[in-house]
C-alpha cells in the first residue's frame, strides 16, 4: 500500500511539472529577429503536453496545441513590410513571452566554407567597414560550428542588431550582400550564417539525398561503415601516434634567445648568415630540426605611420613566434595540431607603426622533417590595412638567420600511423547538414547564398551531381518550394606557380564549370563570377565587398525581378568553326571588350586534343579565336586554369565566366572519394 501511494505521488509530481512547464522557443525566435515577409512562416517550441498556445503579431492571432511530448508548431500569418513590431506567445498560464523589436523583411541563409566564413574584420578596409556598420534594419544570426551524426533540432546562436560590435566577426560576404540588398530594396534583412571553413558540399547534404544517388552514395557509406568501433579505433590511433611522436618529435627547450634580444630592432645581427626566402632550410644545408631565427629589415613609408599593418609570412614548418620591432605580434605553436597548414598573418597596432627602418623577426621551430618558410613568394609581405587596393612591401628575398637550438635529423623515420576515417568529423558526409542546417529548418527564408567548392575541386565531375543535389535537398527539407539559391563561382588562385608553356588541365576550372552547369540544372539560381577579384597567392581574397555586390546583382534579377539590371558578365553561348578560326558567341555581351590590350586567356585545340595558347579579337558579341599551331581547330577554352589570365568583360564591368566548348574527359573523372 505504501509503495502504491509513493508511485501515485511520483506520477502526480511528474504531471504537475509538465502542467507548469514554461513555453520555450529556440533562439531563432527572439528579440531582434526578422520574420520572412509574404510567407506563412513557421514558429515552433515546447510547452506542457497538450497545452494550447496563442501567438499574436500585428493585431493578428493564431493558435495551436502542443502534442503529447510538449512540442508545438504554428504558422504565422503572411505579413507585409512593417516597422519594428512585437510577437506575443501565451500559454494556459497566461504568462506571455514577448519578443521585441521584430522586423518583417527578407531572411537569407549564408552558408559554405571559409570564404563565406571569412569575417568583416579581415576584409579590405575592415576597420572602416566595421565603424560604418550601423544598420538597424539588418539583423545578424551566427550559428556556431556544430557537428551531428544524426539530424539535430538544437538551434545555437542569437539575433543581433547590425552594429560595429556585432558585425566584426560576421561573414563578410553575407554582410556585404545583405547591406546591398537592404539598400537596393529598402527592406529589412536577416542574415543567418552557418559556414565552416574547409568543408566539402557533402557535409551540408542529408543522408537520404546522398544515399539516393549511386554516384553520391559512397560518400555516406564511408561514414556509416566507420561508425562501429569508431571510438576504439580512434583511441588506438591516438596511442600509436603519441608513441611515434615521442620517438621522433624534437622537444622545444624554450624561447631563450628572445631573452637575449634577438627580436629587438637594435640587436646586432651583422654576424648572422643570409638565406633567400621562402625556402626550406634543408635546401641550404641545414639538416636539422629545432629553432632557427630569421630577421628582415623593411623601410616603412612616411604615409604608413600611425596605421595598422598586416605582416604575412604564409605557411611555415612547424611553429612560429613573430615580432615587430621587438614586440610579439603573434605565433602558432603545438597547441594547434594543424599549425603547419595555417598561413601566418599578424596585425601590428597603429600606434606601433613609425616611419623608417623596422625589423620583422620570427623564431621558427621545426620538430620533425623539413623546416622553414613554405609559402609562395607573394604570400610574404607587410601591408598597410587601409586603402584599396592595399599597399604592400614584399618580404621575399634575403633574410638574416641564426640557429638557436638544433638536433641532427635521423637517417630513417618509420611511417607515422594513419588516422582512421572519423565518422564524427565535420567533413564527413551529412554531419554539418545534421548539426547546422537541419536545426534551422523550416524557419521562413527568402533564399540562400553559398560560397564553397574549394574542398571539392579534386572531385569536380562529381560536383556536377552533388551541388544541384544539395540545393534540391535543402529545398525539399525546407518545404518552401524552389527558393532562390545564389552562389559564388570560385575565384582565381594559385598564380605563384610558373605559367606553363602550354595549357594544362585544372580541377579548379572543372569545378567552376560544374557551378556554371548548375544554373541550368537547378531552377531559380544565380551565380556571381569572381575570376578577376581573387588573390593568386591567397585562397581567402580580402575583397569581399565585390563578391557581396555581385551576389546582390544576381538577387536583383533572379529574386526581385529587375530585368533592366545587368547581373552577369559574358557567358558562353555557342561556337562556329570558320576555317582556321573558331567564332565564340556570348550572351550578356553588351559592350564586350578586353580589359586591357588584346583579349588573352584563350586556348585552342584540333582533333589531336592538344591545347595551344590562342589569339583572339572581338567583333560585336563574338570572339574570333585562332592559333598558328592549329590549322583545323575543333575546340576552345577560356580562363581554363586555377589562376587564369582573364581579360573579357562587358559594359557593366563584369567578367566573362571561364568555359570550354569541348566535352573531353575531365581530369577529375571518376574521382568519388575525398
Amino acid at each position: 500500500m505504501k509503495r502504491s501511494l509513493a508511485l501515485t505521488g511520483i506520477v502526480i509530481c511528474f504531471f504537475a511539472a509538465y502542467a507548469s512547464a514554461e513555453i520555450k522557443l529556440p533562439p531563432l525566435f527572439a528579440d531582434h529577429m526578422v520574420i520572412q515577409r509574404d510567407l506563412q512562416t513557421p514558429i515552433w517550441g515546447t510547452a506542457a503536453p497538450n497545452e494550447k498556445i496563442t501567438i499574436e503579431i500585428a493585431r493578428q492571432t493564431v493558435s495551436t496545441t502542443a502534442d503529447g511530448a510538449g512540442k508545438w508548431t504554428a504558422k504565422l500569418p503572411a505579413l507585409k513590410l512593417s516597422e519594428a513590431t512585437t510577437v506575443t506567445i501565451t500559454g494556459s498560464d497566461d504568462k506571455p513571452i514577448t519578443l521585441k523589436d521584430v522586423l518583417i523583411g527578407d531572411v537569407w541563409i549564408c552558408s559554405g566554407q571559409s570564404n563565406m566564413e571569412f569575417a568583416v574584420k579581415t576584409s579590405i578596409n575592415g576597420e572602416k567597414e566595421i565603424k560604418d556598420a550601423n544598420h538597424p534594419n539588418i539583423r545578424l544570426f551566427n550559428f556556431p560550428k556544430t557537428v551531428a551524426m544524426d539530424p539535430s533540432k538544437e538551434v545555437k546562436g542569437e539575433w543581433k542588431v547590425c552594429t560595429p560590435e556585432a558585425v566584426a566577426g560576421f561573414s563578410a560576404v553575407g554582410y556585404f550582400f545583405g547591406r546591398d540588398v537592404q539598400k537596393l530594396e529598402n527592406v529589412p534583412v536577416g542574415l543567418i550564417a552557418n559556414s565552416w571553413g574547409g568543408m566539402p558540399a557533402e557535409a551540408f547534404t542529408s543522408k537520404e539525398t546522398l544515399e539516393a544517388d549511386p554516384d553520391l552514395k559512397p560518400l555516406i557509406d564511408a561514414r556509416e561503415q566507420a561508425r562501429p568501433g569508431a571510438e576504439e579505433k580512434k583511441a588506438a590511433y591516438q596511442k600509436a601516434l603519441a608513441a611515434w611522436q615521442e620517438k621522433y618529435f624534437v622537444k622545444d627547450p624554450g624561447n631563450h634567445a628572445a631573452e637575449k634580444g634577438w627580436a629587438k630592432s637594435d640587436f646586432d645581427d651583422s654576424a648572422w648568415k643570409e638565406m633567400d626566402e621562402p625556402r626550406k632550410w634543408e635546401s641550404k644545408g641545414l639538416k636539422i630540426d629545432g629553432a632557427v631565427w630569421f630577421r628582415k629589415a623593411v623601410d616603412i613609408p612616411a604615409d604608413w605611420e600611425g596605421k595598422p599593418l598586416v605582416v604575412s609570412l604564409g605557411l611555415v614548418d612547424d611553429f612560429d613566434t613573430t615580432y615587430f620591432n621587438g614586440e610579439k605580434i603573434g605565433g602558432i605553436g603545438a597547441e594547434n595540431v594543424w599549425a603547419w597548414a595555417i598561413p601566418r598573418k599578424y596585425t601590428v597596432a597603429a600606434d606601433k607603426v613609425k616611419a623608417g627602418r623596422a625589423i620583422i623577426a620570427t623564431r621558427l621551430f621545426d620538430r620533425q622533417a623539413e623546416g622553414g618558410f613554405n609559402p609562395a613568394p607573394m604570400e610574404m609581405y607587410v601591408e598597410v590595412k587601409e586603402g584599396k587596393p592595399p599597399q604592400r612591401i614584399s618580404l621575399a628575398g634575403s633574410w638574416k638567420y641564426e640557429v638557436e637550438f638544433s638536433q641532427p635529423q635521423p637517417d630513417k623515420i618509420d611511417p607515422a600511423p594513419q588516422a582512421p576515417f572519423a565518422p564524427d568529423a565535420p567533413n564527413a558526409a551529412s554531419n554539418l547538414f545534421n548539426g547546422m542546417v537541419n536545426p534551422i529548418i523550416p524557419y521562413g527564408i527568402k533564399g540562400a547564398i553559398w560560397y564553397q567548392g574549394e574542398s571539392n575541386a579534386g572531385r569536380a565531375e562529381q560536383y556536377r551531381k552533388l551541388f544541384p543535389a544539395m540545393i534540391e535537398d535543402w529545398r525539399k527539407h525546407w518545404g518552401q518550394g524552389d527558393f532562390p539559391f545564389l552562389f559564388v563561382q570560385l575565384a582565381n588562385f594559385g598564380g605563384w606557380k610558373p605559367r606553363p608553356e602550354q595549357p594544362t588541365e585544372s580541377g579548379w576550372a572543372e569545378l567552376r564549370e560544374a557551378q556554371t552547369l548548375t544554373l541550368a540544372k537547378s531552377r531559380n539560381t544565380g551565380m556571381a563570377v569572381t575570376i578577376d577579384i581573387g588573390e593568386s597567392a591567397d585562397i581567402h581574397p580580402r575583397n569581399k565587398q565585390d563578391v557581396g555586390k555581385r551576389l546582390a546583382l544576381a538577387a536583383e534579377k533572379v529574386v526581385y525581378g529587375k530585368n533592366d539590371v545587368e547581373f552577369s558578365g559574358p557567358m558562353y553561348d555557342s561556337m562556329k568553326i570558320d576555317g582556321d578560326k573558331i567564332r565564340i558567341k556570348f550572351t550578356h555581351a553588351d559592350g564586350l571588350r578586353a580589359k586591357s590590350g588584346e583579349p588573352r586567356g584563350f586556348q585552342i585545340a584540333g582533333e589531336d586534343k592538344k591545347w595551344h595558347w590562342a589569339k583572339a579579337k572581338i567583333e560585336g558579341d563574338e570572339a574570333i579565336v585562332s592559333a598558328k599551331e592549329v590549322e583545323k581547330p575543333v575546340a576552345v577554352r577560356y580562363g581554363w586554369a586555377d589562376d587564369p589570365e582573364v581579360t573579357l568583360f562587358n559594359a557593366a564591368g563584369l567578367p566573362a565566366s571561364p568555359f570550354r566548348t569541348d566535352d573531353w574527359l575531365m581530369s577529375t573523372a571518376q574521382k568519388r572519394s575525398p
